[in-house]
């Protein structure tokens, strides 16, 4: 069986000792110099002047809303644009925090929101903030969609859990909004079992995100932002000061184990993307030339395409199942993400007015699935998964 994922982290056995050391030698394992250690080395990575590290991609997504809510960026009730073929967790926080979501259409043959579809949705709603998924490391004309949030207005914001270390006309995804979003789960690019993070070149908002990862207590700032919100409220005392709430918070904190295993993954995270790259393109290259049974992807627009699953967009459903049933036993095989998130069950409860009007999302959604690309596939794997799809 091929499975998605082989192991919980690159050249696994080293790590797990190296994690159980650390675990003896440790007297403190909640959020810690680790974490903070790891923050400043993947902001470096990333090309951001700013990491917020917490316990998760979904939790990121969270954060950053909330901080924008904190900030006075975003008022309940504004409208928020996301793609609709993403992840539930990219949707989930904009309905949660009493903001109106609204779904905007993918092409097809990347996968990816627009300019054009983004600018059909913007001819009818006047959005406050975008929500960019780049899904599976894809990526649209990202430039241009950038070009028209300056000129609209609008706050333009990446989930790039599911493409860390793609690179679109030089520049690296998660680089192209305000802030990005990204996720260190066992199956994406880079584990620390659990994890995520927001990236950002915004001080402030950098610490917003610190106060709300940490109940909205003032304790991971720096001395100089510490002083500075506890003179505005007139918080003197050291006996409150550890104490006092600022504004809302939840607690979103990694532990110093994920930042230890953050800083040992981190290492080897360019030979992972380089073999995830060079695994789907060898994949794609025959794969996607089966006109008769799939859909075109494009990536040639593409400087490095970091893939973690490779997606099929099958021309029937028959087609699809018949795929389905060729995998069982040998290929772990998924639907594409959280498919269409308007045909969801949690977004037709919540947000009614905008469900169902994605049509190439619902193509995706009911004839597309996709397999694993990890760094350990093998020529033999490599072989067989092109002799079932190809």
């Amino acid at each position: 069986m091929i499975s998605l994922v082989k192991s919980t982290f690159y050249k696994e056995d080293d790590t797990k000792k190296r994690i159980a050391k650390f675990i003896n030698n440790s007297k403190y394992l909640s959020f810690g110099k680790e974490c903070e250690k790891f923050e400043n080395a993947f902001a470096k990575y990333q090309g951001r002047k700013y990491c917020v590290f917490v316990n998760s991609g979904s939790s990121a997504n969270l954060a950053l809303i909330q901080s924008l809510l904190n900030l006075g960026k975003l008022k309940q009730g504004d409208f928020v644009g996301f793609s609709s073929l993403t992840w539930a967790t990219n949707a989930m926080p904009i309905v949660q925090l009493g903001l109106q979501a609204v779904p905007i259409d993918i092409e097809l043959d990347t996968l990816n929101v627009s300019s054009r579809t983004l600018q059909e949705v913007l001819k009818k709603i006047k959005i406050r903030v975008l929500f960019l998924t780049n899904l599976l490391g894809f990526c649209d004309d990202i430039d241009v969609i950038r070009e028209i949030c300056k000129k609209e207005k609008i706050i333009l914001l990446e989930d790039n859990c599911e493409s860390l270390g793609t690179v679109y006309k030089k520049k690296k995804l998660g680089n192209f909004g305000l802030a990005s979003t990204v996720s260190f789960y066992v199956g994406h690019h880079m584990s620390t079992i659990e994890g995520g993070a927001v990236c950002t070149d915004s001080g402030e908002l950098a610490t917003m995100l610190r106060i709300v990862r940490a109940h909205g207590w003032d304790r991971n700032l720096d001395f100089v932002r510490q002083k500075k919100i506890r003179d505005k409220y007139n918080v003197n005392s050291t006996f409150y000061s550890r104490y006092t709430f600022y504004d809302l918070g939840y607690n979103l904190r990694p532990t110093e184990i994920n930042g230890f295993i953050g800083n040992i993954q981190l290492r080897y995270l360019p030979e992972i993307i380089e073999k995830r790259n060079s695994n789907f393109l060898l994949l794609a290259d025959k794969i996607y030339s089966k006109s008769d049974m799939y859909y075109p992807v494009k990536y040639d627009h593409i400087d490095m395409l970091s893939n973690f699953a490779v997606p099929l967009i099958c021309k029937s459903q028959s087609i699809r199942d018949r795929l389905v049933e060729r995998c069982e036993g040998k290929v772990e095989i998924r639907p594409i993400v959280g498919g269409d998130i308007t045909s969801q069950p949690f977004f037709s409860k919540y947000m009614k007015a905008f469900s169902k009007s994605n049509p190439n999302a619902r193509l995706v959604h009911e004839q597309g699935l996709y397999f694993g690309n990890n760094p350990e596939l093998t020529r033999d794997e490599l072989g067989k998964l092109l002799k079932i799809f190809a």
